[in-house]
């Protein structure tokens, strides 16, 4: 299976961007899901996770305006950002858990390729 990311772009500060992570197979069932970034010159951290229990956990760095979601119809894990601001400029990489419907009790981890966002002053 892929992880298709989307939604990444040019955006002013201020502004607002989703990003969204998708299966590229239906019978991959999303269980949990991450995104991470990874600026220029720096290591790939950790943006938001999103568990199977749809509990959540944020880097402080985009706590109150970074959300987080998933949506099992969509097999389909979300990041709304607001507020972007220059230093949120980076590629956005998702990741997921889940597992195939012939085998649902073994998990798998897949990383979906990047995406660019880039926030201008």
């Amino acid at each position: 299976v892929q992880l298709q990311a989307s939604g990444g772009g040019l955006v002013q500060a201020g502004g607002s961007l989703r990003l969204s992570c998708a299966a590229s197979e239906s019978t991959f069932s999303i269980k949990a899901g991450g995104w991470y970034r990874q600026a220029p010159g720096k290591q790939r951290e950790l943006v938001a996770v999103i568990s199977s229990g749809d509990s959540t956990n944020y880097a402080d760095s985009v706590k109150g305006r970074f959300t987080i979601s998933r949506d099992n119809a969509k097999n389909t894990v979300y990041l709304q950002m607001n507020n972007l601001k220059p230093e949120d400029t980076a590629v956005y990489f998702c990741n997921a858990r889940g597992s195939y419907s012939d085998s649902p009790l073994v998990p798998y981890h897949y990383w979906g390729h990047g995406t660019q966002v880039t926030v201008s002053s």
